[in-house]
């Protein structure tokens, strides 16, 4: 029972990885760039979400609706000021651009709400599960995380490959010269990429913050690696990869918490990220890409 436990704790967590994860790879699949400061839009998401309902009072679904909305404003402004002119820019730079917009985002909020670490109440109305004569306790968070997570990927998969804007993505994905020159815009399905990864990690941000329940600056920090970790693991690009590198990667931490060590638990999970590399360096469901010369 104890192991069936822990591996739901770790598909709820791999959720909220799965769901970071598909910012990064939904960005870098179209636009083929790392947007490092990712991570400190989940914080941003959790501190609107966290105003909303203590500041506002407002009813916890409109404090995530309230944290998409700015977070999908963020990420456009984010890319329209900071790496739209880089378009043309080595890769080098457009990191470098990704990593002080990051730290960028976490002063701001030192600054905004200090370093002190704000005590978040999930916005998950639900009690918990309990079965097997209540040997088994399942929260609502989790159940909530897991239901979001397989909600996302099914509607995502249905923008990407039923829509006008789906194949857009798709066509600069593939080439942007060639999407271009047959009337797609690719500033507008950049910044439209953009603002779908950002409103997911408003999502992820609340989500997160409602199963381990303290914000403060760096929150977005070390779940943006993991996340960027997962996206990786699964192939980065592809949307079921990250997904199920999200999965994995949540189940491989609780059970490593669980049976090895709580302190070695990151460690095992980047062990496992170089040892899949190493067998499949494109991830468990990237795609080799052939580059013309």
């Amino acid at each position: 029972m104890d192991f069936l436990s822990y591996l739901i704790s770790g598909i709820s967590l791999g959720s909220i990885y799965a769901i970071i994860a598909l910012g990064y790879t939904m960005v870098y699949g179209i636009a083929r760039m790392l947007n490092f400061a990712h991570g400190d839009v989940i914080m941003v998401g959790g501190y609107m979400s966290f105003m909303a309902t203590t500041r506002f009072g407002w009813h916890p679904l409109l404090s995530v609706i309230f944290a998409m909305i700015i977070c999908t404003v963020l990420g456009i402004v984010i890319e329209q000021l900071a790496y739209k002119p880089l378009r043309a820019a080595p890769s080098l730079a457009v990191l470098i651009t990704a990593i002080g917009v990051s730290y960028l985002l976490q002063n701001a909020a030192l600054l905004l709400w200090s370093a002190n670490p704000k005590s978040f109440s999930s916005v998950v109305p639900f009690d918990s599960l309990r079965l097997f004569n209540g040997k088994l306790i399942i929260s609502g968070t989790t159940i909530v995380s897991i239901f979001v997570c397989v909600i996302i990927i099914m509607t995502l998969n249905t923008i990407v490959n039923k829509t006008k804007i789906g194949k857009a993505m798709r066509a600069v994905s593939e080439d942007k010269d060639a999407a271009q020159l047959m009337g797609v815009s690719v500033n507008r399905t950049i910044s439209i990429t953009f603002a779908i990864g950002s409103a997911l990690a408003a999502v992820a941000g609340v989500l997160l913050c409602s199963a381990y329940p303290i914000l403060m600056p760096t929150t977005g920090a070390m779940p943006g690696i993991k996340a960027f970790t997962a996206a990786v693991f699964g192939g980065i690009g592809s949307i079921p990869g990250a997904f199920l590198g999200g999965i994995l990667l949540g189940i491989i931490e609780i059970l490593g918490k669980a049976y090895i060590s709580t302190q070695l638990s990151d460690a095992i999970v980047f062990a496992v990220l170089i040892i899949i590399l190493i067998v499949k360096p494109t991830g468990l469901l990237g795609k080799k890409v052939l580059v013309k010369v």
